[in-house]
């Protein structure tokens, strides 16, 4: 039987991506305030758009759900037009803050170096990273996978000093499994996070068994207690799925089930 390590507290983090209306937003964060107001096992949180994080603050402070960005500068103040400060995203309450997502690395072009960068931005501003990293479907069918995670961890985990690297949170992100209804199976997600561990504990020892590690590809409600509960599976970062208000709670049930269980 698979056995949960009780030391780490499963974390479901909702990303919007570029999804919702103030309308929308105020109905879905007022249903999971009042649907987990008794949720005291499950850390859960949502990234929103930048411009509904005062919506964010203003309906959550009082719940036990915390908030997010899906994006931040590498830049910590000036002539930026466009950008967003790590300190800006401070002030609004945020917690956490998505860095390296495969959207951003593929759509945007954001290498390895710029995701160094931000973290360290997100982290000088009192904040938690959650560091995406993933394969393609074409580095899967050539066996790539732990290449891929590994060149993305390393770079990662040679320039942050273990203070740091112990502030962060990592996302597994199966790229040819997001959006497209396809998922890791329970034991594909299992091991590739059981890979992540590793790769951490050879270089941080003492950190590797709290290292929060989320499964990040297409989880949904009739999926997510499975994955939940392979050992080394500690959450989800949740897509589409994040903005139905019931499977995002059904999914945050499944968590909490897993570490009941």
């Amino acid at each position: 039987m698979n056995m949960k390590n009780t030391s780490r507290r499963p974390l479901v983090v909702g990303n919007w991506k570029m999804h919702g209306s103030l309308e929308s937003v105020t109905t879905l964060l007022n249903f999971l305030r009042h649907e987990l107001q008794n949720n005291t096992v499950v850390d859960v949180a949502v990234c929103a758009p930048f411009v509904h994080l005062p919506l964010c603050r203003e309906l959550l402070t009082i719940s036990g759900i915390q908030w997010g960005a899906q994006n931040v500068s590498e830049h910590t103040v000036g002539a930026y037009t466009g950008e967003i400060a790590a300190s800006m995203l401070a002030d609004l309450g945020c917690r956490y803050v998505l860095v390296g997502h495969s959207e951003r690395r593929a759509l945007f072009g954001e290498m390895d170096a710029m995701v160094i960068a931000k973290i360290k931005q997100v982290l000088e501003a009192g904040l938690k990273p959650i560091l995406c990293v993933g394969e393609t479907l074409a580095e899967r069918e050539c066996d790539a996978t732990e290449a891929v995670i590994a060149r993305q961890l390393h770079a990662v985990l040679g320039a942050l000093t273990s203070e740091q690297l112990a502030e962060l949170v990592v996302a597994y992100e199966p790229v040819w499994a997001i959006g497209t209804g396809k998922t890791a199976s329970p034991e594909q997600a299992q091991a590739v996070h059981a890979y992540i561990r590793q790769l951490w504990k050879e270089k941080q020892p003492e950190q590797a068994e709290r290292l929060i590690v989320l499964y990040g590809g297409s989880v949904k409600a009739d999926n997510a207690r499975l994955l939940f509960t392979q050992p080394d599976v500690d959450g989800g970062l949740v897509g589409g799925a994040a903005l139905d208000q019931n499977q995002f709670c059904a999914i945050v049930n499944a968590a909490e089930q897993a570490w009941n269980h």
